[in-house]
């Protein structure tokens, strides 16, 4: 059995983004092992039958000493396991285990679900990062036997714009949805209800969906806004408590932290918007378009790749609270027209997204770098 390792910083991470890849290589023979910070998921990940080697993790932390224990921490694992194919999740993961496997005999396959923060963000920190990351990347991915997978052409165009080679990078439309599991249901009823799934970052547009919110309002739209999603305080663009609880004073406005179960939330909205500055593949926009929603997102890379203008969505430029604010009035008033876009998504996940599909492609992917 091929001996597949997953590093990725967070439990709950691998087990939202990157469990049907497991599963997938697990049934097609490999021997799945799980390198992570544990804190809530071990066991769900150790009852589907993968490894999990528990491992000292700090997300956002710039503490030079820390991402050296991790390194020496992750390095141990790789000496001790001796896996044929690490598979690195996101770019920090890519970096940590690309210094962790330098000079072993390991093909390195790194995902980054979008840039991150230092390349989405406008912030001054993140400028100042930028070169120093591209110098690093470009040195660490081009590496022997290493190679990179991204989410959409974007991205593929921007690894070889940072100098990788093209034969090196490998596109994977995300980790695809359990379209058995999350299945077209009927609109809700009650007042209009947009529905936005995510982290609370200033990067994923949450802060424009709450402004778009207080524009309808003030038109006279009876319109309801559920954010579900929690803070991630690892990251700078989290969205600060204060406001958070600002945004629970507002009329129509219903703060629901993390749900575990997706099919809840577009079982109470009528659309699904996801206003990001930049994304991989957004995951929750996959899963709103397979319960059937139609969806509202910016014209961005990730984005475009799954909202589809005239087809099951409507695309607005980043940060206009204004053009999300005229998307959702019209969808509120359209419901002739929310239903086309709505049967359009769950047909297009069907057709492109589905958990089998991107299955059979990863597992095809780690044969292919194998040989």
């Amino acid at each position: 059995m091929p001996r597949l390792i997953y590093l990725v910083s967070e439990d709950w991470y691998f087990v939202s983004h990157r469990l049907p890849m497991a599963r997938a290589a697990r049934d097609a023979g490999y021997d799945v092992h799980v390198v992570t910070r544990v804190v809530d998921c071990g066991p769900q990940i150790e009852r589907e039958g993968f490894v999990l080697h528990p491992i000292p993790w700090s997300r956002g932390s710039l503490d030079p000493m820390r991402a050296i224990e991790t390194v020496r921490a992750v390095r141990g694992l790789y000496r001790k396991l001796k896996p044929d194919i690490v598979h690195h999740v996101a770019l920090v993961p890519s970096l940590i285990g690309s210094m962790a496997a330098w000079g072993l005999p390991i093909v390195k396959l790194n995902a980054l679900a979008g840039l991150g923060y230092i390349f989405s963000s406008g912030s001054a920190k993140a400028r100042l990062l930028r070169p120093l990351a591209t110098l690093v990347l470009r040195t660490l991915l081009s590496r022997p036997d290493s190679f990179v997978l991204v989410q959409n052409p974007d991205d593929e165009a921007a690894m070889t714009k940072l100098g990788i080679a093209r034969d090196r990078i490998a596109t994977i439309a995300g980790s695809g949805v359990d379209t058995d599991a999350l299945r077209p249901m009927p609109e809700p009823e009650g007042p209009f209800t947009v529905g936005f799934v995510g982290r609370l970052l200033e990067d994923k547009g949450v802060a424009v969906t709450v402004r778009a919110h207080e524009r309808l309002r003030k038109r006279g739209l009876v319109v309801r806004t559920i954010l579900a999603g929690a803070p991630d305080p690892a990251n700078p663009a989290s969205i600060p408590s204060r406001t958070l609880d600002e945004w629970r004073n507002i009329v129509g406005v219903e703060l629901l932290g993390h749900v575990s179960d997706p099919a809840s939330v577009w079982a109470r909205a009528h659309i699904a918007v996801l206003p990001s500055r930049r994304e991989g593949l957004p995951k929750s926009l996959l899963e709103a378009a397979a319960c059937g929603r139609p969806l509202i997102a910016t014209d961005v890379p990730g984005c475009r790749e799954v909202a589809r203008p005239g087809v099951n969505a409507v695309l607005i430029p980043i940060d206009d609270d204004l053009a999300l604010a005229d998307a959702i009035d019209t969808l509120a008033q359209d419901a002739e027209l929310r239903a086309r876009l709505g049967a359009a998504s769950r047909t297009l996940v069907e057709r492109e997204f589905s958990s089998a599909r991107i299955g059979a492609e990863i597992v095809a992917l780690y044969r292919k770098l194998l040989q």
